[in-house]
């Protein structure tokens, strides 16, 4: 059974709230957190949903994908390495027909553009994903996580 009590505030920690509302009259919700930001959330067609939003599943990569970005290039910035541009592909595996079905397999793929030390981009990487990045370590107890990267001038 679940703890019914909502998540007290507590001084030394950061306490992060999302709403969710739902939209219509299936899976199509609106869910904003304390940025303000509204995100659209939907369900497959096949079970139901209008295909209005991400799924939750989606959600989860898009998070670990910000995470690191906003990471690597807070790191490669400080390193004063000029970036031209940034990609960021994020591809999850999980077991087909499972409930749940947790990612066992994460693996990111990075482009950046720019006159970029291919040593530095590394470390920054290896940063985030080791150090620094807190979606990466929600999806470390189930996941293998591995990445690649490329530097395109």
């Amino acid at each position: 059974m679940l703890d019914s009590q909502p998540v007290a505030t507590v001084p030394e920690f950061n306490t992060m709230q999302v709403e969710l509302v739902r939209v219509d009259d299936a899976f199509h919700f609106e869910a904003v957190g304390t940025s303000g930001v509204v995100q659209h959330i939907d369900a497959a067609t096949d079970i139901g949903g209008h295909n209005a939003g991400a799924r939750p599943m989606e959600m989860l990569l898009m998070g670990l994908a910000g995470c690191s970005a906003i990471d690597v290039i807070l790191i490669l910035q400080k390193q004063k390495q000029v970036i031209d541009g940034f990609r960021l592909s994020v591809d999850g595996l999980r077991q087909k027909g499972a409930t749940p079905a947790p990612f066992q397999k994460i693996h990111l793929t990075y482009t950046l553009k720019g006159a970029l030390d291919s040593d530095r981009v590394k470390r920054a990487i290896d940063l985030s994903m080791d150090k620094y990045c807190s979606a990466t370590a929600q999806f470390r107890p189930t996941a293998d996580i591995t990445y690649s990267f490329e530097i395109e001038s």
